[in-house]
């Protein structure tokens, strides 16, 4: 069952349903469908997803300072592995 309503939007919200729509390959409808239901957590949404993030980090158990030498290795690893050699100012 569709129920069909009326809303005013400005500009700049019109915008953002327009761009996500493209993004997903949807109608502006169906954008907004999937925009109401992650707000209202019915997709899971930001909350859940950020539960998830914290969960993996604990269940990694790094020290702040493990955690960074591992986020230097990677940044290094990525940097050597890129056909691109970008020289960064230090």
């Amino acid at each position: 069952m569709t129920v069909r309503a009326t809303y005013a939007l400005d500009p700049e919200t019109v915008g953002t349903l327009e761009r996500l729509a493209r993004r997903w390959g949807v109608s502006k409808s169906a954008a907004l469908r999937r925009a109401i239901q992650a707000a209202g957590g019915r997709r899971g949404g930001a909350d859940e997803a950020l539960r998830a993030l914290d969960a993996l980090q604990e269940s990694a158990r790094l020290s702040g300072e493990e955690a960074d030498r591992w986020a230097r290795t990677a940044r290094a690893a990525r940097r050597s592995a890129s056909s691109r050699r970008i020289r960064r100012p230090r």
